[in-house]
């Protein structure tokens, strides 16, 4: 009885022993991992395995970076640069500090490293810009999700305080399920304008596009109801974009017109973050506006125009497509699209205005975009900041945006504007699938 007593006396006093020795052992390896004298964060990066990392991922749109005035969007692997992590996100330009990552696989296994920060070179003079933050290391193809921070301490002493990312397009693929994807920057303002964003998503849709991925702030109450049906319906990805939450974004590009911090509620960083979005979803790539639409006049669609312009120009990648203005302050004099059944549904009806303004001397017409995504390494509005491959400029008379929207020549009397009916040549088509999705919507009983 006596040695039973000294044998679990024995065994209590070395389970406390190991017990304290482990606990001891933890805490001197973890801040041995974290911390080395010097600067000991410009390694490659750092190995370890803890509990720790294996907590729930942020699914927001938009990430503060802990310690900093910065904030972190989405991250993806980038398998052009040696796989490394590529983290969209918006820099205070004039506040860069050095910034640090910490990934982690699904193992728990995590790396630290410090972090390689680019501001693109578009930013409009607004004080933050889109910008890109690179995290290079040992495994990064393995990571699954990854967290930013400005102060090398926090991972130690406050690691369940870090927001992770998912990293994305963690697999490399040669085919796409969609050919054509709209990437559609913003809205905002309480956006409503519920009869051209319909006709031009049901234009698209004659067109060939099988995927519109739109960043919303807000939006009518109307309009909700149209971006519910699309996205019921499948062509419609909603990425919400609460961007007034944490910054003063500016409503327009002058910043001595609109002044903010950020260019037009960050459209810069929403199509660098929808291209790498849908890198490996689609095989081109849309930027243009939702009151844009990118219509090919030589083709029935855009399937057979592209198909075309690869073929006699085999090294492009990036399309740019010229703006032209129809002006919303033009009608067509017969009214033969002045439906009744549209009497009350909001916003401007395209198929009224088929006047457009002519080109201006000396003046350069901007342009849009069709790109292959995966040779796009940023883009800015108009065109492409870094990429491979040519720019190939398309001719106006085989492609060319019809945009109606408020008058850039304004002085212009109707007899002095161009005639282009060209969307009238999809009516048969189009009003009964604008009809059928407003039925759908609850905006057409």
């Amino acid at each position: 009885m006596a040695k039973a007593k000294i044998n679990l006396f024995i065994f209590l006093i070395t389970f406390v022993v190991l017990t304290i020795t482990s606990i001891l052992w933890k805490h001197i390896l973890w801040n041995t991992l974290f911390y080395i004298p010097g600067t000991p964060h410009d390694a490659t990066s750092i190995n370890i395995r803890i509990e720790m990392c294996n907590k729930s991922i942020s699914m927001k749109s938009i990430i503060p970076i802990k310690s900093s005035s910065h904030f972190a969007v989405s991250a993806f692997i980038d398998h052009r640069i040696n796989k490394a992590i590529r983290v969209i996100s918006i820099i205070k330009r004039n506040s860069t500090q050095p910034l640090y990552c910490l990934y982690c696989n699904n193992d728990k296994v995590c790396k630290f490293t410090k972090a390689e920060i680019d501001i693109h070179s578009d930013h409009f003079g607004f004080p933050f810009g889109a910008s890109d933050v690179l995290c290079r290391g040992d495994n990064t193809q393995y990571a699954t999700h990854i967290a930013l921070t400005a102060n090398a301490a926090d991972e130690v002493s406050d690691i369940n305080n870090l927001d992770f990312l998912p990293i994305k397009n963690r697999v490399s693929k040669e085919s796409f399920k969609y050919n054509f994807t709209i990437c559609i920057s913003n809205l905002f303002g309480d956006y409503n304008n519920v009869l051209q964003f319909v006709q031009t998503m049901e234009m698209y849709k004659l067109l060939g596009v099988q995927r519109v991925v739109i960043y919303n702030t807000s939006s009518g109450s109307d309009l909700n109801k149209l971006l519910q049906h699309y996205e019921r319906e499948g062509i419609l990805e909603i990425v919400p974009w609460p961007i007034d939450q944490f910054l003063n974004p500016s409503a327009g590009w002058d910043i001595t017109i609109h002044p903010g911090d950020l260019h037009y509620y960050g459209q810069l960083v929403t199509l660098n973050e929808c291209i790498y979005r849908q890198m490996y979803q689609s095989k081109y790539v849309l930027l243009n506006d939702i009151d844009e639409i990118i219509m090919p006049y030589k083709y029935a669609n855009l399937p057979l125009l592209m198909e075309d312009l690869r073929q006699k120009h085999k090294s492009a990648n990036v399309f740019l497509i010229e703006n032209h203005i129809f002006p919303k302050t033009q009608f067509e004099d017969s009214g033969r699209f002045v439906l009744p059944e549209w009497k009350n549904i909001p916003g401007i009806n395209i198929m009224e205005h088929i006047y457009r303004e002519p080109d201006r001397k000396n003046i350069y017409n901007p342009t849009k975009m069709i790109v292959n995504p995966r040779n796009m390494m940023q883009t800015s509005v108009h065109s492409s900041l870094k990429h491979t491959g040519d720019v190939y400029r398309v001719p106006l008379d085989v492609c060319r945006i019809v945009h109606v929207r408020t008058p850039l020549q304004g002085s212009l009397t109707k007899e002095q504007l161009f005639v282009d009916t060209r969307v009238w040549e999809f009516q048969q088509e189009l009003i009964p699938n604008i009809n059928k999705a407003l039925q759908l919507s609850g905006l057409l009983i």
